[in-house]
């Protein structure tokens, strides 16, 4: 089943705020992605039925192994596609905003070559 690319950014945010943070708060993602607390609210209650997250007791929102895994992989295209766009000679801020839409969307294989492009396979 898909995951609804909203909850991918979720995931993203989390994953990332957590990298820079260690931990991540509600209020931390509602600032991140400017959403309304509640907004963040009713999301992370989703992701907590359908396992992509827990809650520790002392509020700080966790990553499930699934989750990890969908966030990866958002963080991974997010970050290949801006490198990609810049190389072309699109400006940074328009790189992000872009590979933040296309990484929803781009097929695997499609992204795999990409990838291939991008990064210089080690001959031995």
């Amino acid at each position: 089943m898909k995951i609804l690319e909203s909850a991918e950014n979720y995931l993203e945010a989390i994953k990332m705020i957590s990298n820079d943070k260690g931990k991540v708060k509600a209020v931390d993602i509602a600032k991140f992605l400017n959403f309304s607390k509640p907004s963040v609210s009713i999301a992370i209650k989703l992701l907590k039925e359908n396992e992509y997250i827990f809650i520790q007791e002392n509020g700080n929102i966790m990553l499930t192994e699934k989750g990890d895994k969908i966030a990866f992989e958002m963080c991974e295209r997010h970050k290949m596609l801006t490198d990609f766009l810049m190389a072309l000679g699109v400006s940074r801020e328009t790189a992000k905003t872009d590979a933040c839409r296309i990484e929803h969307y781009i097929s695997k294989e499609t992204f795999e070559k990409i990838k291939e492009h991008c990064i210089p396979r080690i001959k031995t």
